[in-house]
């Protein structure tokens, strides 16, 4: 008997944890049942069909997510008529509020397993295995002597089943099983899982090579924010921190590039973060990094202390802020103390060690246009290395989906339940933070233009003003946000310039220069960067020298003075373009500055946090 577990991730990177949990906590037995697939949304429909027929499944099941669930139906409208005899089951936060009613709309299906499913589905792979499902589909998997109907040898009197378009059968077997939606009504409740009777997921490491791998250390959430699943659970399970510590110490062990703790909130508990966070910082193996999802008005001095000492790269924080409007906050039931979530982010962001992804969330109850852009321009002058600007999702049974004709907000029918408008926020106005949305994606979270936007936010009354100008800018001159090289938006964004702070153009050609060389060893020079001949002999001395003395470049004891140019660079620059500080000085007066000043670009040594180069001061010139 074969019960494949089907996975249809967003991108190729990610995996599905969901679905090698399920297979974990078959049991041993059991296991050698169950077969997993994985496929991406990007791939065709008739393309994953196919992969799943040759496969011969007894019975399938799929992992429903908003992300997924347009190609699942798709894919369950067309599988009984190629696999007649394999039952299709559902489960997966997407069918887990509604299941009745997706039974309706899809007869085909033999069931939904409802919520959590680790224990619901190893009595229902004892089912199928106990039915001896080869004597009834006619594949040969059954022990000997077994006759549909009559006791099975080892799990006892099944009921037959009849497969295909036929509702299945659904006697005493299917019944009995806590956790399921069946065409006869739901079962009864299956309780949450003892989070430390779960397997460890990762043995064989083959199928993630390249891949993000996600880790659980806790579930359910101490906050009810009413836009989130996660506030329907009361109750935060914690694994053991000890057999924590050991599957940690296998991804340190097997040095996993990065590894994504799905807890909904990691630093719910003082204690358990610290444990965890204590062990990842003593046992770092200089690969591995680990991703968090925090409160940061939770984080104690003791945290940020220590988070402070991680080697750069070790650990990102997700910090979900959503809205600084005090109404929208109580709106949503999310309890922040804004003031303490700041200082928080600052001490962090002190330590220059630790990114930071803070979210803001557009379409929340009142949150109108003026309110969301003075969410924005706090938010931003946190500084975090990325600013994530989403969109409301009114997820089916959450608190807001409730609420929403209350609110009078209207979302799309189909999934994300994306918000298209509210009583505070017009489609227009969604549309333009949309806009909005993709300049903070290029010219904020890409990293790669860190000391021109600083720069030019001067020119504005606040950064949100910036951003909403380049959004303008970009429709105006038909621009499309997806269709440029990294290079081109360089140029771009010079227009902009030309249009928005024209007399300051010699300074911002400048920090392009400079943010482009942070980036990548130009093997030609864009066009907006200044004539460097007049330099050209003390660049060559410079290295010639640099051969001798080994002063700026270790690690180059093998390279000679031309490889050494090949291999870094050094730029002349008219002001200190490097030093946001004296270059915000001097915005106002910046050719009362004296030059040159040279910056050397030593890509080897790369910042973990945004991968700009190194970048010295070289001062050892005399003209």
């Amino acid at each position: 008997m074969k019960f494949l577990l089907v996975a249809v991730n967003a991108k190729y990177i990610h995996s599905n944890p969901a679905i090698y949990s399920l297979r974990a906590c078959a049991g041993e037995k059991l296991r050698q049942h169950v077969e997993l697939a994985e496929y991406t949304i990007n791939q065709p429909m008739q393309e994953i069909l196919a992969d799943i027929y040759v496969r011969k499944p007894d019975a399938i099941g799929f992992s429903c997510y908003i992300w997924n669930w347009r190609l699942v139906r798709e894919l369950v409208g067309e599988l009984p008529k190629l696999l007649p005899d394999a039952p299709i089951w559902l489960g997966g936060p997407e069918v887990s509020h509604d299941a009745d009613k997706i039974l309706q709309k899809h007869p085909q299906l033999a069931g939904i397993m409802v919520g959590e499913g680790e224990a619901v589905f190893r009595e229902l792979l004892e089912y199928y295995a106990g039915r001896c499902a080869g004597n009834v589909s006619g594949h040969a998997h059954s022990p000997a002597g077994y006759v549909p109907g009559h006791p099975c040898p080892q799990y006892g009197e099944i009921p037959p089943v009849s497969g295909g378009s036929e509702k299945v059968s659904v006697g005493k077997g299917l019944q009995s099983i806590s956790g399921l939606c069946l065409p006869t009504g739901y079962t009864a409740f299956a309780g949450p899982v003892d989070m430390n009777t779960i397997p460890f997921l990762y043995h064989d490491l083959g199928p993630f090579e390249n891949r993000i791998l996600y880790y659980e250390s806790s579930r359910g959430c101490p906050f009810r924010c009413s836009y989130c699943l996660s506030s329907l659970e009361k109750q935060v399970r914690l694994r053991d921190i000890d057999v924590i510590k050991k599957e940690i110490q296998f991804f340190l062990d097997h040095r996993v590039r990065q590894v994504k703790f799905v807890d909904r909130t990691f630093n719910c508990n003082h204690a358990h973060a610290m444990a965890v966070w204590q062990y990842i910082f003593e046992h770092d193996n200089g690969v591995t990094n680990f991703h968090f999802e925090i409160s940061a008005d939770l984080l104690e001095p003791e945290e940020i202390g220590l988070l402070n000492r991680f080697r750069p790269g070790l650990a990102q924080l997700e910090i979900g802020v959503q809205s600084v409007n005090p109404a929208t906050l109580g709106a949503i039931g999310r309890r922040t103390d804004l003031e303490k979530l700041e200082r928080a982010v600052a001490a962090v962001r002190r330590g220059g060690n630790v990114h930071q992804h803070l979210d803001l969330i557009a379409g929340l109850p009142y949150e109108d246009y003026e309110s969301f852009s003075r969410s924005f321009n706090r938010v931003y002058q946190m500084r975090p290395e990325q600013l994530q600007l989403g969109f409301l999702k009114v997820l089916k049974g959450s608190g807001m989906w409730e609420k929403a004709e209350e609110y009078g907000i209207c979302y799309g029918e189909e999934p994300p339940y994306e918000v298209l408008y509210t009583r505070w926020l017009s489609y227009e106005e969604m549309l333009r933070l949309k806009r909005v949305e993709e300049m903070v994606e290029i010219y904020y979270n890409s990293a790669q233009f860190t000391h021109t936007i600083p720069f030019l936010e001067k020119a504005f009354p606040d950064p949100f003003s910036l951003y909403e100008a380049l959004a303008d800018f970009y429709r105006e001159r038909g621009y499309s946000a997806s269709s440029h090289s990294r290079v081109d938006r360089y140029h771009i964004l010079l227009a902009f310039v030309i249009e928005y702070d024209a007399e300051r153009l010699d300074v911002y050609r400048e920090l392009l220069t400079f943010d482009l060389y942070l980036r990548e060893n130009m093997k030609s020079r864009p066009e907006f960067a200044s004539d460097q001949s007049q330099y050209k002999e003390h660049v060559r001395a410079f290295y010639k020298e640099e051969e001798k003395t080994r002063r700026y470049l270790p690690g180059y004891e093998a390279f000679d003075w031309k490889q050494l140019m090949k291999m870094t660079h050094l730029e002349g620059f008219a002001c200190p373009v490097w030093d946001r500080e004296r270059m915000a000085a001097f915005y106002d007066d910046w050719k009362a500055d004296q030059g040159p000043y040279f910056a050397l670009f030593d890509y080897r040594r790369r910042n973990p946090l945004n991968y700009e180069a190194f970048v010295q001061h070289i001062v050892a010139f005399t003209f």
